[in-house]
């Protein structure tokens, strides 16, 4: 079985495709740059890591992000302020200092998207 030498806590998918911060089409935009930028400059992709994504299908809803987690995704939509993004920025700071994913903070339930039909009720939490 491959393993690989970079492993993870867990990652962020931030979707960038056909309709997700696409302010040409009306909707919210991303702050894509700030966001790579302060990842980097914070060191976290070696502990969460961040990949902005095509199309993540969800369209109806935009600025879809999805937490992968060793134990499955956690899918939010709606995403569309920057305070969101940099307390995504704070909770993946958070998470590597404490060598776990953590919980993400209280302002992110609301946003939780139920992408799957007959998703299991324990994985709404």
């Amino acid at each position: 079985m491959p393993v690989t030498q970079r492993q993870t806590l867990g990652q962020v998918l931030v979707c960038l495709g056909c309709c997700c911060g696409r302010q040409d089409r009306g909707r919210p935009g991303i702050p894509l740059e700030w966001l790579k930028a302060e990842w980097k400059r914070g060191g976290l992709l070696k502990h969460v890591h961040l990949s902005v994504s095509g199309c993540l299908g969800p369209c109806d809803v935009p600025n879809v992000v999805a937490i992968v987690r060793p134990d499955g995704l956690e899918w939010f939509a709606e995403i569309d302020q920057d305070t969101y993004y940099a307390a995504l920025l704070d909770w993946a700071r958070a998470s590597a200092a404490a060598g776990q994913l953590l919980d993400l903070p209280a302002e992110f339930h609301p946003k939780r998207l139920t992408r799957f039909r007959d998703t299991p009720a324990e994985v709404l939490r």
